[in-house]
């Protein structure tokens, strides 16, 4: 199966196959209030992780998503002068699940009850700068690609730096 490495530091996803051959590397948006698992800290979490929900499949690209329910076309919503929040989902979700207890899984760290994603976001222009509230935002067209190459089960691993360690 495939897996992926999130780098806070290069603000890069890459996707690997099983033998860790890197198929294809995304430029990512992360949080704007650095790393950590707290819930309510809007940061992003670190460690290990694995896809646990994919949301979207048959929506078109640049779909808003509210509650991970399809509202419309972003730029459809903009041009009608929407309400939209301050951190707009788009085109597709994929829901991650800590793996380490008591760092990223369970009771105030848990990323899955802070629902942390991969997601399409409206604000394309600054992936590759710290900029989400905690999830990992990606650029629409790279995120259905990378939705398309991953399954449910894939393993997320979000490191702060280039060295390859996670320790946070």
């Amino acid at each position: 199966m495939n897996s992926i490495t999130v780098n806070i530091a290069t603000q890069t996803l890459t996707l690997s196959d099983d033998k860790g051959e890197v198929i294809k590397s995304y430029p990512v948006s992360t949080s704007k209030y650095g790393v950590g698992c707290e819930k309510d800290s809007h940061k992003t979490p670190l460690g290990l992780h694995r896809i646990h929900d994919k949301i979207g499949a048959a929506m078109p690209i640049y779909e808003v998503l509210e509650g991970r329910l399809p509202k419309g076309n972003l730029h459809e919503l903009q041009a009608q002068g929407a309400e939209l929040p301050e951190d707009v989902i788009t085109s597709r979700i994929m829901w991650l699940e800590g793996m380490e207890p008591g760092r990223n899984q369970g009771g105030y760290v848990d990323t899955y009850e802070r629902y942390i994603y991969i997601h399409g976001t409206s604000d394309e222009d600054n992936i590759g700068k710290p900029t989400s509230i905690g999830c990992i935002r990606m650029r629409n067209e790279d995120v259905v690609e990378l939705f398309r190459l991953v399954e449910v089960g894939t393993e997320v691993n979000i490191i702060e730096g280039e060295d390859n360690s996670d320790d946070g």
